[in-house]
């Protein structure tokens, strides 16, 4: 069921996309973060937000 209310759409797409990914153990961390909450590593990347189709 897709969502219509453009407020809810917006909070739903910064909740899937905005996020950090470890490079150590792949773990997802808010987009503020500086070391990962499952490993304390500090080597991680922002989540990729490419649109389009997987190959």
């Amino acid at each position: 069921m897709p969502i219509t209310d453009a407020n809810k759409k917006q909070i739903a797409q910064q909740r899937r996309l905005f996020y950090k990914i470890c490079f150590d153990c792949g773990g997802k961390n808010p987009i503020l973060a500086s070391r990962c909450r499952k490993c304390h590593g500090k080597n991680m990347r922002l989540k990729n937000r490419t649109l389009g189709a997987k190959k």
